[in-house]
């Protein structure tokens, strides 16, 4: 479907929900915010953008703060409870139920994504695995619909492909490249670097700090435990520097938030498709799953502990099985785990 379907179905609308995926990413909030524009142009006056779960990584918030984008939290019962001419749009994610709370079956209008899904249904798609971030494909719409390009989007648009493909160096296409050079003039540079550098909380740098210390390594793939946390988004970040350790290709970090177990995972293994083994690993059980290179998890704690133990035997029930799923998806059962820590 083309970027004038898109325009001719909003132009039918009363009113349009954009629903971003729980804990949302600049991928994910750029890319509400340009669909939001691109349905005002085509008078849609009513519009909202709704998110689950927490946005607490500093970057994430450095990104609703500084561009001042207007959120409210999803009450599951404003997208089961529609009139007609109201639209729900998904970005950056496809399947109710999955990364998202909205109900399961919840008929879904727009739907705009890059990570891979099996079949998507609604009433317009573009999902397109092999670009390396949903607001390449938003800011293909905004060129080709001629939407109006201020600082604000064209910095939102910018800074969510650099940050997607971590500098234009991973899951990068001519797409990218493209779609930046479109967007660089118009962009706030100023405002770019400061996205780019959040202050850090001392108990993210604590929950990164933890899992440095409790890393193992069994082959080339390194496993952590972070335990209980409320730093959630340490976990990617945690991810994203333990996979640079020499002779490590995977890392996943995983710990406890709230009464979820979380993961986070980063491979740069060509025979490792991250996405498909924590899918392998937990989809029976919650919802995991992602790119070759990039992958993420979250499981109802119960499914795997005693709620009743205490603080420090649940955690270390979490641990066995956790590791244990992920040694059998990752094939690492056989190969001879080894604990290291800096003196």
């Amino acid at each position: 479907m083309t970027a004038a379907d898109l325009r001719d179905l909003l132009a039918e609308a009363t009113d349009l929900t954009i629903v971003c995926h729980n804990n949302p990413d600049p991928d994910c909030l750029a890319s509400a915010l340009a669909l939001g524009r691109i349905a005002a142009a085509a008078g849609v006056d009513e519009r909202r953008i709704l998110y689950s779960g927490d946005i607490s990584h500093q970057q994430n918030r450095a990104f609703v703060n500084l561009l001042d984008v207007d959120l409210a939290s999803l009450d599951p019962a404003t997208v089961l409870d529609r009139e007609t001419g109201s639209l729900l749009a998904f970005v950056d994610h496809g399947v109710p139920g999955r990364n998202n709370r909205v109900p399961e079956g919840t008929p879904v209008d727009i739907v705009i994504d890059h990570h891979p899904h099996e079949a998507l249904d609604a009433r317009f798609v573009d999902h397109r695995e092999d670009v390396g971030a949903t607001a390449t494909i938003l800011t293909e719409y905004v060129r080709e619909l001629d939407v109006e390009l201020d600082a604000t989007l064209a910095t939102a648009l910018l800074f969510a492909i650099r940050r997607e493909t971590l500098g234009f160096l991973r899951g990068v296409t001519r797409a990218e490249y493209e779609g930046a050079a479109f967007l660089h003039e118009p962009a706030d540079a100023d405002l770019l670097r400061r996205l780019a550098s959040p202050a850090v909380t001392g108990a993210t740098a604590d929950a990164i700090a933890t899992a440095i210390e409790n890393r193992s390594i069994r082959g080339s793939t390194l496993l952590s435990n972070v335990g209980w946390t409320s730093e959630r988004d340490a976990l990617p970040q945690a991810a994203d520097y333990l996979a640079t350790l020499e002779g490590v290709e995977t890392a996943v970090v995983f710990g406890i938030v709230d009464e979820r177990v979380q993961l986070s995972a980063r491979s740069t293994d060509s025979r490792v498709h991250v996405g498909d083994a924590l899918a392998d690993a937990f989809d029976d059980v919650g919802n995991a799953g992602g790119h070759r290179e990039m992958a993420g998890g979250e499981i109802p704690l119960g499914i795997f502990a005693d709620p009743a133990a205490d603080g420090e035997t649940l955690c270390d029930l979490v641990e066995t099985v956790v590791v244990a799923r992920l040694a059998d998806a990752f094939g690492l059962s056989d190969v001879e785990g080894e604990a290291e820590t800096e003196e």
